[in-house]
């Protein structure tokens, strides 16, 4: 039968077989993994402020804010009109809304405001929400979190610092910190030559006066390749003084009233995370106070850096729930062949596997946070756990976003591709976190070191690999696998990453089966720890409880 032929009386763009508007989102109540996690964890305390924040950051308006945030990134401004220099990075509207609500509810502090069981897994629940949104001002949340066990390090620093960090007011005015009502903290490390490796710094310290060491002044120069959100109020930085590579704080401003010499050379034009005014930074003359012990330098920055990457861990399990969340929504509201494409044999073994996916570096990652929480308390074994499990759930959350968001992307078809779906936004920012705070080949290196000179390290992972023993047979014979590969001393930095990645998948595995409905478990073991597992989405294995998988994925 030939097409009918168009009539001139009707409209040529009826829209049909389209998914509805999506609207709110509650990324607490809509997300039965997220709320079974932090119960498991510890955090359940945290409930009404998670879902407070969940309800908050899920309007639409605040996918809107994304939006305009990433359409019209910062831009430096120099000079003011009078010829002045002010090494300003100028932002849209819409980042100061972004910044404004994540600041109110304690996206930058949370752990620290509520220090106590749970409250690093409930920290990290709120970064896993918030980059479901946007990532670019998830950077200077991230950096002042990290930040505060440096800071504890120096009595006079921490005296001056913390209590405006732990501010839940956002004030987005270039003045002295004194003259706000909260601040934010950066940082930046790098320089060209070194990159990963600092000990490769250039920069210079020279004392300001007699007194040298811990909490006394210096006068830095030098140039520093990446400083994100170069806006906050003041910045941890290294640079070598006499005796050796140390740590510093260097304030925007100085305590004198005077810009502190910190001249912005670009803003840098990134792949993704377009929102975000990463830049260099030329450093003459620049007043700083030294922070920890002189010409320990990188000890004083060990704990923050570790707590960014479990900020990275995090945040890449929250930017996989949102590619999943997006992929159920199109799928879900589009039919093909006469039936809803969600309903389609293939299509929802993709689904499952996604979702199977996400939920397992959620529970990897908050995980970490319950590690976290009570290694602060004084558990030895639980603080060796967060030493390399960080290193861990880092680099194979980090590793497995890109794919995991590029394959929910596919699952919208061409609508996918379109900026609109805001799919091509997460899409560009999966890449990032993998390599922020230390790319792969450096994480899995550190999971040697950490294995190598923590004794307390392995036995700690392996009691929390051995505690769901004998609940499926491959999952007792990949922890078999894995302690025999852990013993052979055999060529252990060409298969770092090999290592690293048994090591992830078997503790996502043993930590599905104790903390996951049955259906979640049964589908991980059966898929990620068989033998014919490619990494690839959509191979679930017949068995497979699919209802179950699919209905706790869309629990919304």
């Amino acid at each position: 039968m030939p097409p009918l032929s168009p009539r001139s009386d009707l409209p040529t763009h009826i829209v049909e077989n389209m998914p509805g508007h999506m609207g709110d989102q509650n990324l607490w109540a809509d997300d039965a993994a997220l709320q079974d996690a932090v119960t498991a964890y510890g955090g359940e305390w945290a409930a009404d402020t998670l879902n407070a924040f969940g309800v908050a950051i899920g309007k639409s308006e605040m996918m809107e804010a994304a939006d305009q945030a990433n359409r019209f990134p910062p831009e430096l401004k120099s000079f003011d009109r009078y010829g002045m220099r002010v090494d300003q990075a100028v932002f849209h509207p819409a980042y100061h809304t972004l910044m404004d609500t994540a600041i109110s509810h304690e996206v930058h502090s949370f752990a620290w405001s509520h220090a106590g069981p749970g409250a690093h897994v409930a920290h990290g629940a709120l970064t896993y929400m918030h980059q479901q949104i946007e990532g670019g001002v998830m950077c200077p949340m991230a950096m002042t979190y990290s930040a505060f066990p440096s800071l504890k390090t120096t009595p006079t620093i921490a005296d001056e610092w913390l209590h405006r960090l732990l501010s839940t007011d956002y004030d987005a005015r270039d003045i002295p910190v004194e003259q706000k009502r909260g601040a934010t903290m950066g940082m930046f490390m790098t320089e060209k030559q070194g990159g990963s490796d600092v000990r490769q710094n250039s920069t210079c310290a020279e004392p300001e006066g007699a007194a040298t060491g811990i909490g006394q002044s210096y006068r830095l120069t030098g140039h520093k390749y990446f400083c994100s959100a170069p806006m906050c109020d003041a910045f941890l930085t290294l640079a070598y003084s006499d005796g050796g590579l140390s740590c510093f704080l260097v304030p925007r401003w100085r305590p004198d009233g005077t810009r502190n010499g910190m001249y912005l050379q670009r803003i840098k034009d990134k792949l993704g995370n377009h929102s975000n005014a990463s830049s260099e930074i030329e450093m003459q003359d620049v007043y700083g106070v030294m922070v920890g012990d002189e010409g320990r330098g990188i000890r004083t920055i060990i704990d923050m850096v570790q707590h960014n990457r479990y900020y990275c861990a995090t945040s890449s399990a929250g930017m996989m729930r949102q590619g999943l969340v997006q992929a159920l929504h199109h799928t879900g509201g589009r039919s093909v062949f006469q039936r809803r494409i969600i309903d389609q044999p293939l299509m929802r073994n993709v689904l499952a596997d996604l979702a199977i996916e996400a939920e397992a570096a959620l529970t990897l990652a908050l995980r970490i946070g319950r590690a976290i929480d009570e290694g602060l308390a004084g558990d030895p074994e639980a603080a060796a756990l967060a030493r390399i499990g960080t290193a861990i759930g880092k680099y194979w959350n980090c590793k497995r976003a890109p794919a995991h968001v590029g394959e929910a992307l596919e699952c919208l078809g061409g609508a996918g591709y379109i900026e609109e779906s805001g799919m091509p936004r997460l899409y560009r920012e999966a890449p990032l976190n993998g390599i922020w705070e230390g790319s792969g080949n450096v994480i899995c290196l550190d999971v040697l070191r950490a294995l190598d000179r923590e004794a307390a390290a392995l036995p700690a992972l392996m009691n929390e690999l051995n505690a769901a023993k004998g609940a499926y047979p491959a999952l007792d014979k990949a922890v078999a696998d894995l302690g025999s590969a852990l013993a052979d001393p055999a060529d252990v930095e060409l298969r770092a990453r090999a290592l690293t990645e048994q090591l992830a998948t078997t503790l996502q595995a043993s930590l599905l089966t104790r903390f996951a409905p049955a259906a979640v478990a049964d589908a991980f073991v059966a898929s990620r720890l068989g033998e014919r597992w490619s990494g690839a989405y959509g191979t679930l294995p017949r068995g497979v409880d699919f209802d179950s998988v699919m209905k706790r994925a869309e629990a919304a």
